[in-house]
Order: structure tokens, then C-alpha cells, then sequence
């Protein structure tokens, strides 16, 4: 497993990987239209100097994605696996990875509530909850990665 550079390509595997209903109802986030996804990541995400996103490679194969960003005053993280990569501690060996790479601290991240998965890898990571949010008819947890880790 390794984390890299994302490259143009490979934002199509990224939007077939938030088609799948599946992660859709986990995370509780819409999958967007083509365009709407392509013009986000190219203008949002890879296009914005404040925003460090690498791309994680399983083998040689896209496996997802881990991004953060700067949203009112904050630093977040997000992230995003292909279902074929849950379960096998992916997430957990890339989000280390990625924490050794994105230095910013308080570190904020914002996962749907049911999504124990996402909920557990962050805490395993040492980012503590702080308060439940609501976006629409959906409870969040928000967790804080503070400045001593």
C-alpha cells in the first residue's frame, strides 16, 4: 500500500467509486453527477493550492483517496475507498501515512454517525469526538485530531 501524487486519470476511478450505492448510503453522500464531480475535483480539489490530496495504490491499483481541505477556519479530512479495499486495514496503514504527510494539527474530520467504520478508523488514529452536527436529516460526529499528535 502506498499513498501518491493524484494524476488527472485518475479521477475517474474516483467517480466510480462514489457511485457505489453501497459507500453512498455508508457515508451518507450523495454521488454526483459526471460533470459536477470532474469540475469539482479539477477546480476544487486539485486546482486549489491549500488542499493536499493524495491518491492510495494498492498493488499497483487505485484503491481511493485521502484529502484535506481548509472550510471555515478549519483543517479537515476526508477520504475515500473503493468497497473492494474495505475491511483489509487499508484505510488504517493510509490514514497513518497520510497523517505523517498532512503536518496541520488541529486536524478535523466529520463522518456520518452510522458509519461506525469511518467513526473507528479516525479514533484509532487518536482524533477524539468533540460534538454531533447535522447536515439535512443526517447526525455527524465531529472529531478533532489535536495539536500534540
Amino acid at each position: 500500500m502506498e499513498l501518491r501524487d493524484v494524476g488527472p486519470a485518475d479521477l475517474e476511478v474516483f467517480f466510480a467509486q462514489e457511485q457505489d450505492p453501497e459507500a453512498a448510503r455508508r457515508s451518507r453522500f450523495s454521488p454526483r453527477e459526471r460533470d459536477t464531480f470532474m469540475t469539482h475535483w479539477t477546480t476544487k480539489v486539485l486546482g486549489e493550492p491549500t488542499v493536499f490530496v493524495q491518491a492510495v495504490t494498492v498493488d499497483g491499483e487505485l484503491a481511493g483517496n485521502f484529502v484535506a481541505w481548509w472550510a471555515e477556519g478549519r483543517r479537515f479530512i476526508g477520504y475515500w475507498l473503493g468497497r473492494q479495499f474495505w475491511g483489509r486495514g487499508i484505510g488504517t496503514r493510509a490514514l497513518a501515512l497520510f497523517l505523517e504527510r498532512e503536518k496541520a494539527r488541529p486536524l478535523h474530520a466529520d463522518p456520518y454517525l452510522g458509519n461506525t467504520g469511518s467513526v473507528r478508523l479516525l479514533e484509532k488514529h487518536g482524533f477524539r469526538r468533540t460534538e454531533t452536527v447535522w447536515y439535512a436529516e443526517n447526525e455527524h460526529v465531529m472529531l478533532v485530531l489535536d495539536e500534540d499528535r
